[in-house]
């Protein structure tokens, strides 16, 4: 049995180790946590993360960063509630907000102000304050080479598949194929690559069996 199983069968002891992890307002992990990140979290050669970032990094899970990818400044990073990996080659832009669980594959390419959220807050029993509900996770996993414009929303367990390009203040609440270009809230396809015919083309719902 790992750390991690033991856990979850003694709450008790779980909640006195968060307790000592994670701050209770500011919700992020303590100083004397995050002075350790440097050797818990993996990050491959050439890979960056500006000063200004915030790393709110607890080891409860994976942070994992490719070679030679960037995290720009003023961005917040959370793997608090679920893993976060990231591939080679990828831009994570100014400002995002990236909150596991969520993989982003190599050659990935993120704009400004983007939020990548793998939660989602319960609110059914109207008894409750919300907060006191807790959370669901649902894993974001984005396909390589993509691009994800400025100001785009990507919810809790979507698939964007690989080479799309995300237009600028999508909301993305549907699952992507490859190879597509949406626009809009929420997002939807306008045009998509044909394989056979080697050419970008209208999107036709009547024809894509796979959306």
């Amino acid at each position: 049995m790992n750390i991690k199983e033991y856990l979850q069968q003694h709450p008790q002891w779980k909640k006195r180790i968060h307790g000592f992890i994670m701050h209770p307002v500011k919700t992020r992990p303590y100083w004397w946590i995050r002075v350790w990140q440097p050797f818990y979290i993996k990050k491959g050669r050439g890979s960056v993360i500006y000063p200004s970032v915030r790393k709110d990094l607890p080891p409860f899970y994976l942070f994992q960063m490719g070679k030679y990818s960037v995290v720009e400044d003023f961005s917040c990073l959370n793997n608090a509630v679920g893993d976060i990996i990231i591939g080679d080659y990828c831009r994570i832009g100014l400002s995002n907000t990236v909150i596991g669980p969520i993989r982003i594959d190599n050659g990935v390419n993120i704009s400004q102000n983007v939020v990548l959220i793998g939660l989602d807050h319960n609110y059914q029993d109207i008894t409750k304050g919300i907060i006191e509900q807790g959370i669901t996770t649902s894993p974001i996993h984005i396909g390589e080479h993509t691009i994800i414009g400025a100001n785009v929303i990507v919810l809790p367990g979507i698939t964007i598949g690989k080479h799309c390009f995300i237009g600028a203040g999508c909301v993305v609440t549907q699952n992507i194929p490859d190879y597509c270009v949406t626009v809009g809230n929420p997002a939807r396809i306008i045009k998509r690559y044909n394989l056979q015919s080697q050419q970008w083309e209208k999107f036709n719902k009547c024809i894509l069996s796979n959306v």
